[in-house]
């Protein structure tokens, strides 16, 4: 896995002025939070932060480097100028190395279904799941492959094969995908 780190220094102004003047200087105002909830202001480069955000997802662990102190931290939201499409603000969120977090993981899937090149047609019940982990253990993105459905066939939940060191708090029953048969003409 990918190890991306962004410089961050903190900031003591705030406000619309201040922020202002951050993205003049090509920076971008920002906020991280620890785990207590407690709020930090900061500034990061956009150009670095650009080149970082574009390569991942909200469910990948960045070092976030402030002032010589690195933390490890989701980057947990992003607001954007509808007109320019540049970024705004960002929120971080700390983690600690020693304690799960819980994250929810859109589902991607590859591969087509045997059951849909036979004349199903794929049903997509469940968009994503939560699962609990560890900061270093949790996957990068969680692909199901589909190529051995058949007609008829469930893929549920219980069938993500994740590791030992993450727990799905999705209920094991849900189901994901199935292949219905073709209807009848």
């Amino acid at each position: 896995m990918a190890q991306f780190t962004i410089a961050a220094k903190v900031r003591n102004e705030t406000g619309k002025k201040a922020a202002k003047a951050i993205r003049a200087a090509g920076n971008i105002p920002a906020v991280v939070y620890d785990e207590a909830g407690k709020a930090t202001s900061i500034t990061v480069n956009s150009v670095e932060f650009n080149k970082v955000w574009r390569n991942i997802t909200k469910t990948t662990l960045v070092t976030l480097d402030v002032d010589g102190k690195s933390c490890d931290a989701f980057i947990s939201d992003v607001e954007y100028d509808i007109m320019t499409d540049t970024v705004l603000h960002a929120d971080f969120f700390a983690v600690s190395n020693t304690k799960k977090v819980v994250r929810s993981y859109k589902l991607q899937y590859t591969g087509t279904a045997a059951g849909v090149l036979k004349g199903g047609f794929m049903v997509r019940h469940i968009p994503e799941v939560r699962v609990c982990a560890l900061p270093k253990d949790l996957p990068v993105r969680i692909v199901v492959d589909v190529s051995k459905i058949n007609i008829g066939d469930v893929f549920s939940v219980k069938d993500l094969n994740l590791g030992d060191a993450v727990t799905v708090l999705t209920p094991a029953d849900a189901e994901i995908i199935t292949v219905a048969p073709p209807r009848a003409k």
